[in-house]
């Protein structure tokens, strides 16, 4: 009396969950794959690629650590009336945000006296430092597969806003690596190191983007890292980043 009871179960287990075939379909009926000229293998779990959804979706967690979006002007620099008192306690090295998701450091503090004519008397200088902020996709992890990756090798774009803080000619730096699978090979890289126009007042948010494509096969990791100069003379001034995406593509331009 027990096995047809079993044996329903177990039935009823499959159809609810589905097969490996149904998820398979599920995922060409979500993105195109195969008149996109995609390998559909039966190896890869179907399953994992359709809940994770990778493609199209930013891999990158919390893209907006300072809780700002590009979509509005950046927030105007806060002036204090009496300059805050630093004697008993260190200055700010960052601005305040959540910086869960990513791995950060503070480099140390340093000036920059290039400019200044001998003889004259200085009150302040300003002190700079970058924050460094980064991260490692795992593109398997994330749901994609190696056949997609070494063959197809789909468009993977990158995409970057950094606020024109105005306070230095150097305030960003953007390097993203495309690795193999020992995380440490770069197959691919792409760097950003742009110059500020400070003989222009300009306080908008600045973009910067990248698509890899054609990189050759082998990735297995994108590795993102942003750098961001704030500076103290007085009071704390930070630069700002928010719209941080990397995203794999269905698609590919070469």
């Amino acid at each position: 009396m027990m096995i047809p009871f079993l044996i329903s179960l177990t039935t009823t287990s499959i159809a609810v969950g589905g097969t490996m075939a149904e998820w398979k379909e599920k995922c060409e009926n979500e993105y195109h794959l195969k008149s996109s000229g995609i390998l559909m293998p039966d190896s890869v779990d179907w399953k994992l690629v359709y809940e994770k959804k990778a493609l199209g979706r930013n891999l990158l967690k919390n893209p907006a650590p300072h809780g700002v979006t590009h979509h509005e002007p950046p927030p105007e620099p806060e002036l204090s009336e009496v300059p805050p008192d630093y004697s008993n306690a260190p200055p700010p090295s960052e601005p305040k945000g959540d910086y869960s998701g990513w791995t950060k450091s503070v480099g140390d503090m340093f000036s920059e006296d290039a400019n200044i004519p001998p003889g004259a008397v200085v009150c302040h200088l300003p002190q700079f430092s970058w924050l460094t902020m980064e991260q490692r996709v795992d593109l398997l992890a994330e749901g994609l597969w190696p056949e997609l990756l070494d063959n197809f090798q789909p468009d993977i774009a990158i995409d970057d806003w950094y606020e024109e803080s105005q306070i230095h000619e150097s305030i960003y730096q953007l390097q993203v690596r495309l690795l193999g699978s020992d995380g440490q090979t770069v197959i691919k890289e792409f760097t950003s190191n742009p110059r500020e126009d400070l003989e222009n007042y300009s306080h908008n948010w600045k973009q910067v983007s990248h698509v890899f494509s054609g990189y050759g096969p082998g990735v297995r990791y994108v590795h993102f890292l942003h750098r961001l100069k704030n500076t103290f003379m007085v009071e704390f001034h930070s630069t700002l980043v928010t719209g941080s995406s990397v995203i794999v593509k269905p698609s590919k331009s070469s």
